[in-house]
């Protein structure tokens, strides 16, 4: 039922974005019945309230003036909902999180359990993608937080929080020299100077990006959007990959693969988590934003107490 509360929603959404078939995906409708609600609310006002860009929709000086004149209500009428949810205890709902795949396998579980084990009414959903797609999830409010490279955030309309860095790390059948089984601490290597075939994450993912910024140009015999399927090929013999050091060593045990540290070029990148700058942000997302936070916190603690310990014995 088409609603004066849902056309003036819709119509928010649609300035918001600036396009009538961004705004009808998000809301999870077709762009004739959105279209249709938009007549129905400009009928009513007798006025338009958009004008057709080749670029998307802009608001008239009447959809200028009814969007001022909204906006901040209906802000506050949601963060009021929320509040008065939060202060009576509500602890059910859903948290949608949008995270690039490779963090899935060592900082995930660490996040969720910390988060599940406070707060069991509420449905935690993970969505696993490429730094870009994460970033487009966050954008249009398809997700409410979400755990991404931050070379990819690049929209003044999201927030950033530093979580911790990621170095790469070679991962190949064959240990370097000097190195023992199970372990990454042999002789580095100087990518500059290795023949690089390589099973990788597609062209849009950050850590392919990556090594292109480095300056490396490898033969790409492969592309896989997990990281199970990359070291699955990886494990066959048709190449090598490059994937965050931080991948449990068990993990590639099980492939029969090895990681190989990288002297040469620095190839390391920090993790955000990243929020809409511009919406009210449910407690329960800021909750499971704390958790991500203390997580990386104790992992930067640790990654201190690590190399102290190197250097220690070195």
């Amino acid at each position: 039922m088409d609603t004066p509360d849902r056309q003036l929603r819709s119509f928010l959404r649609i300035a918001e974005l600036k396009s009538l078939s961004r705004a009808a995906e998000e809301l999870d409708q077709t762009q004739s019945g959105l279209s249709r609600q938009l007549a129905a609310l400009e009928t009513h006002l007798g006025k338009p309230l958009f004008i057709r860009t080749g670029r998307g929709v802009e608001l008239t000086e009447a959809g200028r003036k009814l969007h001022d004149a909204i906006r901040g209500p209906y802000r506050a009428i949601d963060q009021a909902v929320d509040t008065i949810r939060e202060s009576h205890g509500t602890t059910q709902g859903t948290v949608r999180l949008a995270i690039v795949h490779p963090v899935s396998y060592y900082f995930m579980a660490d996040v969720v359990a910390r988060f599940v084990s406070s707060h069991p009414g509420v449905n935690l959903s993970l969505m696993g993608r490429s730094s870009p797609e994460v970033v487009s999830l966050v954008e249009s409010g398809k997700a409410d937080l979400g755990f991404v490279y931050d070379t990819a955030v690049d929209t003044a309309t999201l927030t950033s929080h530093p979580l911790f860095e990621d170095e790469m790390c070679l991962v190949t059948r064959e240990p370097a020299a000097g190195q023992q089984e199970g372990r990454e601490e042999g002789e580095a290597i100087d990518l500059h100077r290795r023949e690089l075939r390589l099973v990788g994450f597609p062209p849009a993912y950050a850590l392919r990006r990556m090594l292109q910024s480095a300056g490396l140009q490898p033969d790409y015999v492969a592309e896989a959007e997990t990281v199970d399927a990359i070291l699955k090929l990886v494990s066959t013999g048709v190449g090598e990959c490059i994937l965050p050091c931080r991948l449990p060593d068990k993990l590639l045990a099980d492939y029969g693969l090895h990681k190989v540290r990288i002297r040469a070029p620095l190839l390391r990148r920090r993790i955000v988590a990243i929020s809409h700058g511009e919406r009210h942000a449910m407690p329960l997302t800021g909750a499971l934003l704390e958790c991500a936070l203390q997580v990386a916190r104790n992992l930067g603690e640790h990654d201190a107490t690590t190399v102290h310990d190197k250097g220690v014995t070195e």
